[in-house]
């Protein structure tokens, strides 16, 4: 297994589609339509580069085809597996906007400065995302401003303001 420090994940290959080596991939990204754009991308733990022959995006899912790979049993092998970015191709954000990558691992504390625990995990919901925060329990704090109250992905710092009853 490679280092995946400077990669970022983009996406789940859940199936093949065809018999010509096509991909069905799981975005796991908020705009599908990056995909158009890539021409390189890393597959597995072992960071396996890919060039892109051929994209489709759909509502739900991509489409892909690899440089080389023109059969089924090309690519039966990456079922599973997931899809990486080198950083120099990650997407611009927006103001306010982060990378899952880069709040999990934050931690969390309360505005007095009390630790509530690390973002391990979140959940993404039409409404908005959860933070799934391990500390003395879990605990799920909503990511809206009324309560999530400054992000520093750099320091990887979460603030937030509880309501009575939320780290209960």
């Amino acid at each position: 297994m490679k280092n995946l420090n400077n990669y970022t994940v983009i996406g789940q290959i859940i199936n093949t589609r065809g018999i010509k080596g096509e991909l069905k991939v799981l975005p796991l990204t908020s705009r599908n339509e990056r995909f158009n754009n890539l021409e390189n991308v890393y597959i597995g733990d072992d960071l396996m580069h890919q060039k892109i022959r051929k994209v489709q995006v759909t509502e739900r899912f991509v489409y892909l085809f690899f440089d080389g790979l023109n059969n089924i049993n090309d690519v039966e092998k990456f079922k599973t597996c997931y899809i990486y970015v080198s950083d120099e191709d990650k997407i611009e954000l927006e103001e306010g906007e982060y990378f899952i990558s880069d709040i999990i691992g934050c931690e969390v504390y309360k505005t007095d400065g009390q630790l509530v625990g690390e973002v391990v995990d979140l959940i993404e919901n039409p409404a908005n995302d959860v933070y799934v925060v391990n500390g003395d329990k879990e605990y799920l704090i909503p990511q809206v401003s009324e309560f999530v109250k400054d992000i520093d992905v750099k320091s990887k710092k979460i603030i937030i303001e509880p309501i009575e009853g939320m780290l209960e």
